[in-house]
C-alpha cells in the first residue's frame, strides 16, 4: 500500500502551530495477540488495563485494551478473522504503531487544514455516539502505513471511545512511567527532508535539532535524523533515514522487518529512571548494555548530578548534558520478535537534547546486537 504524500516545497503562509495540538492522545499498536501483549504493558511496564473492547461489548472486529501509566495511554488490538484490515497489517509488519492519535479542541478544522496543505486524508472528520456522548475523529497518513488521528474528547464522556467498557480489579504495580516524551520515526534513504517538509508544511511543525552521519555513526553505519516539534512543545517526532555505511545500519534492519517506513521507538518520561529502570528490570525488561569503558569518563565529561553514578553503570543508564541541564536515558531491546521497535525511558533535569553525547556508545551497543542476530 503506497500511501506516501506528495508535498511541494514551499513557505507557510498561515501562522505556525495551526493545529493547536493539546497532547499526544494515545498510541495504537496492532498486534498479533492483544490479550497477551495486554498483559506485557501490565506485568512488564506497569501500565495499567483500563478499557476493553471486543465480541462482549459488541466490537465484532478485534480485540482491544486500553492501557495507561500517568499522563501515557496505550491501546492493544488484534483482529478475530484473517480477513480484517487489522490482521493485513500485523502479518506484513508484525506488532507496531499503527496510530499516533493527537487531541485537538476540533478534528474537522485540523483535517480541512492538513489535506488542504498536501496531507492524505485516512478518514474525514466522523462521530461515534453512545450513552456517553459524541467521540470525534479524523484521519491522515504520515510515513509509511501509520496514521495521525485527530480526537477531539469534548463531548464524550466515556472510558475511552464508544464499544469500550471500563476494566475492574486490574490494579497496576506502577513503574513510575509518566507521559510520552518523543515518538521515532524510521524512513528510507533519501526520505528524511521530505517528512521533515511533510510536518513543516502539512501540520505547522517547526525543526528542533538536526542530527547527521557525523554526530550518529559509528565504524560501521550511521543515520541522520532531524527532530520536529509543535508550537507549544509538547509533541516530538524525530525522523531518521539511514547513512551510507560499510554495513547495514539499525534503521536499514528496521526497514527490512518492518518492510515500511513505521514508528521506531516511543520514549517515555520517568521523574525517576533509577527506580524505575530497577522495576522494569525486576519484571524482565531487557535492555541494551553499553561497554563499561563508557562510564569511565563518564563523571568527568557530564560533572556533578543528582544521581549516583555507580547505580547509574550498574542499572546501564546514560547520562547526556546541554546548556539548559542533563538527562538520562536507557533503551530496551526490541519489545517484538522482529528486531523492530523499541522502548526509551528518559528522564530529564532541564535538558532539552536527545542525547547526542551517547548517539556512539549506544550505536555500539545496538551494532553487537545486530551482529549476534545476523544482520549487521
Amino acid at each position: 500500500m503506497n500511501t506516501e504524500t506528495k508535498i511541494e516545497p514551499r513557505l507557510m503562509t498561515e501562522e505556525a502551530d495551526f493545529l493547536q495540538i493539546k497532547s499526544v492522545d494515545h498510541v495504537h499498536f496492532y498486534v498479533g495477540n492483544a490479550k497477551h501483549a495486554m498483559y506485557y504493558w501490565w506485568k512488564a511496564f506497569g501500565f495499567k488495563p483500563a478499557a476493553y473492547s471486543g465480541l462482549e461489548t459488541g466490537n465484532r472486529d478485534f480485540a482491544s485494551y486500553v492501557l495507561e501509566s500517568g499522563q501515557a495511554r496505550f491501546v492493544i488490538s488484534a483482529a478475530y478473522t484473517p480477513g480484517n484490515a487489522l490482521a493485513a497489517h500485523h502479518m506484513i509488519h508484525g506488532d507496531g504503531v499503527k496510530v499516533i492519535a493527537l487531541e485537538v479542541d476540533d478534528v474537522e478544522k485540523a483535517w480541512q487544514a492538513t489535506t488542504s496543505r498536501g496531507g492524505k486524508s485516512g478518514w474525514a472528520p466522523r462521530e461515534e455516539k453512545d450513552d456517553f456522548g459524541i467521540y470525534r475523529t479524523s484521519a491522515i497518513y504520515t510515513y509509511g502505513e501509520t496514521l495521525h488521528v485527530f480526537v477531539d474528547r469534548a463531548d464524550y464522556k466515556g472510558v475511552f471511545a464508544p464499544t469500550y467498557t471500563p476494566i475492574k480489579n486490574k490494579e497496576a504495580q506502577s513503574t513510575g512511567l509518566a507521559a510520552i516524551d518523543h515518538i521515532v520515526g524510521n524512513v528510507q534513504l533519501g526520505k528524511m527532508n521530505h517528512w521533515v517538509n511533510f510536518y513543516h508544511q502539512v501540520m505547522g511543525f517547526r525543526q528542533l535539532m538536526h542530527f547527521d552521519d557525523k554526530d550518529i555513526s559509528t565504524e560501521y553505519s550511521a543515520l541522520m535524523s532531524k527532530v520536529m516539534q509543535n508550537g507549544n512543545g509538547r509533541v516530538k517526532f524525530p525522523i531518521n533515514e539511514p547513512a551510507e555505511g560499510k554495513r547495514k545500519s539499525q534503521i536499514e534492519e528496521y526497514l527490512d522487518y518492518y518492510l515500511t517506513p513505521g514508528a521506531q521507538h516511543v520514549a517515555i518520561l520517568t521523574g525517576d529512571i533509577l527506580e524505575t529502570v530497577e522495576k522494569l528490570r525486576r519484571n524482565g525488561v531487557e535492555f541494551l548494555r553499553v561497554p563499561d569503558t563508557y562510564y569511565e569518563m563518564l563523571p568527568d565529561r557530564i560533572g556533578k548530578i543528582k544521581e549516583d553514578y555507580k547505580t547509574i553503570q550498574e542499572l546501564g543508564i546514560l547520562v547526556d548534558k546541554d546548556d539548559e541541564g542533563y538527562l538520562l536515558q536507557i533503551f530496551t531491546r526490541p519489545i517484538q520478535d522482529r528486531p523492530t521497535m523499541f522502548v526509551e525511558v528518559i528522564q530529564r533535569h532541564g535538558a532539552q537534547g536527545f542525547g547526542k553525547g551517547n548517539f556512539k556508545a549506544l550505536f555500539e551497543s545496538l551494532e553487537l546486537e545486530q551482529d549476534r542476530r545476523g544482520n549487521l
